[in-house]
């Protein structure tokens, strides 16, 4: 098996979920592009126009919507927490994080690493919406094939609260507010369906399948659910290499024709994978764009965007610049933003008593057992030699096409036993920071940190070198190049005495299998392996680029 997600049109489906008997389309080989502009040349690269990928940070399955003049964009998350991120624009070029839809992953006690794992569980492709009849933001996802939950808030921020459990699992749903108001989910993967819920949202009326995928195409899933000009539509991905859409001209329940948007289309990262599974969002102006997503492990999958044209009899169709997806197009004619939004890069020190948007914990944490005040304190909170089961390991986004992640530690409260640094998270981990036995401390870094494909661990980490420090104060650092493509590599470096920073220990080598579906992390952590009752504080975060 080639250990890149682009090349397989596998879906999420049938790679995680075997056991429980749902099964995927056929596979096919690729086929050419159908229904993509051609290259419109010189207009497309002008000197006012952005740059794809126009988030090089992780956030796959993108829904998104204008409300008023500003867009909004949710994401998996998958097993972190809070989950199913907000993302706020003026633009659609320039996003920043104004919160999370799921405030807590209370799914089940897996989510807590207590008995057992979410990891690659949780979030998956949801839905945003907002509706203008009660102002309020709805998001809408299903969980471990069981169920669908219904959150909701008036404000993107938040506060987001959960307004319905609904017993059918709307895999990869798209919810659609109707013009008349009534809500539609479009839902499935190879056979889909639509279903309308009540007046309140709260519970299903009815559900219909109104699409089989045709075996020449083979897999569709993610939809997306859209009335423009009065047609229906319903945007699917096949996974991971294309884009199609069905249209209803006779009502939410079809029937629907299907075209192709496009496959195997050139993206715009190199070594990266064809843009996909994500929606399609119109400006106040009247200019159509479509937001997917870029497979480019080992960083994960990020947003890229393009501009749409819409055919005569209404299709809509990607604007290319010489047969690919554009790495430049003009940046949209929108009304001047009133405030800059807030950069996913730059400096944290923790000020007031909350986390900042940016940062997911892996899986729920243990509340009682940190706290933000002019600094971030991080207690110990459950006594493992392994990482992937400590509760409280603290994540950031990694910035593409490469960053470095700067931490300051006071580490004058670890007892005995613990261990606490930096991290590079995923599936193979590595870190850089302190062990402290026998009332020594010791700088440390460990790789080795790996799972299998059912996400148990099968390595606690190797100690690759170390050096005896003391103060109460030290300063790790972790360098990542996570272009997609060639096998990339990430380093880690020192500073005990405010100066210079020293190179720690081996380059440590990014896995790019794309299974585990979320890309490396940066990851503060601190864990006991004796006892609780230790702690660090986190003076400052810097996340910079070169």
């Amino acid at each position: 098996m080639h250990m890149s997600w682009p090349r397989h049109t596998w879906s999420r489906r049938r790679a995680l979920t075997a056991a429980t008997g749902l099964a995927a389309g056929t596979l096919l080989p690729p086929v050419g592009i159908i229904g993509a502009a051609p290259a419109r040349g010189a207009d497309l690269t002008t000197a006012a126009a952005f740059t794809n990928p126009v988030i090089w940070q992780d956030f796959a399955d993108i829904d998104v919507i204008r409300v008023g003049d500003t867009f909004y964009a949710s994401a998996s998350t998958m097993h972190y927490s809070p989950g199913a991120p907000v993302l706020r624009s003026y633009d659609l070029v320039d996003w920043e994080i104004a919160g999370h839809s799921v405030p807590v992953l209370d799914f089940g006690a897996k989510y807590d690493l207590n008995g057992g794992r979410g990891y690659v569980r949780g979030i998956w492709a949801s839905s945003l919406a907002y509706r203008p009849s009660n102002r309020t933001f709805y998001w809408l996802g299903q969980i471990d094939f069981a169920r669908t939950y219904v959150y909701t808030a008036t404000a993107a921020e938040g506060p987001w609260n959960r307004l319905t459990t609904i017993s059918t699992p709307y895999y990869d749903a798209g919810l659609l507010v109707d013009t008349d108001d009534t809500l539609y989910v479009a839902y499935g993967n190879s056979t889909i369906n639509v279903a309308q819920l009540s007046a309140d949202g709260r519970t299903q009326v009815r559900t219909q399948r109104v699409f089989t995928t045709p075996s020449s195409v083979g897999t569709l899933e993610g939809s997306r659910f859209y009335k423009i000009n009065g047609q229906y539509y319903i945007f699917l991905t096949r996974p991971a290499n294309g884009q199609y859409i069905l249209k209803s001209s006779s009502g939410p329940f079809g029937p629907y024709t299907m075209r192709q948007v496009l496959l195997d289309l050139r993206g715009p990262i190199p070594g990266g994978g064809v843009p996909h599974q994500g929606g399609l969002v119109q400006t106040r102006g009247g200019a159509w764009y479509y937001l997917a997503f870029v497979d480019a492990y080992p960083g994960g999958r990020m947003p890229a965007l393009a501009p749409v044209s819409w055919t005569a009899d209404g299709w809509p169709v990607v604007q290319l610049v010489n047969g690919a997806w554009g790495t430049t197009y003009p940046r949209p004619d929108v009304p001047p933003p009133p405030r800059q939004v807030t950069p996913m890069t730059g400096v944290d020190t923790f000020d007031g008593t909350a986390l900042k948007p940016r940062w997911e914990w892996n899986h729920n944490p243990d509340n009682s057992k940190w706290s933000v005040n002019n600094g971030l304190t991080l207690q110990t909170a459950t006594v493992t030699n392994d990482l992937y089961a400590a509760r409280n390991t603290l994540t950031h986004r990694i910035q593409g096409p490469t960053s470095t992640a700067t931490a300051e530690l006071d580490v004058s409260a670890m007892r005995d036993g613990d261990r606490a640094g930096l991290a590079l998270l995923r599936d193979s981990s590595a870190w850089i920071g302190l062990k402290r036995d026998g009332g020594v401390t010791r700088l440390v870094m460990v790789n080795g940190l790996t799972m299998d494909g059912n996400w148990n661990t099968t390595g606690t980490g190797v100690e690759v070198a170390s050096a005896r420090v003391s103060g109460s104060r030290v300063r790790l650092r972790a360098t990542a190049d996570i272009r997609p493509g060639a096998a990339r590599s990430a380093t880690f470096s020192h500073s005990t005495d405010g100066g210079a920073f020293v190179r720690f220990g081996p380059a440590f080598s990014l896995g790019n299998d794309w299974r585990f579906f979320m890309g490396y992390r940066f990851a503060l952590f601190n864990h006991a392996t004796q006892a609780l009752g230790g702690a660090i504080r986190v003076l400052r975060f810097e996340l910079s680029t070169p």
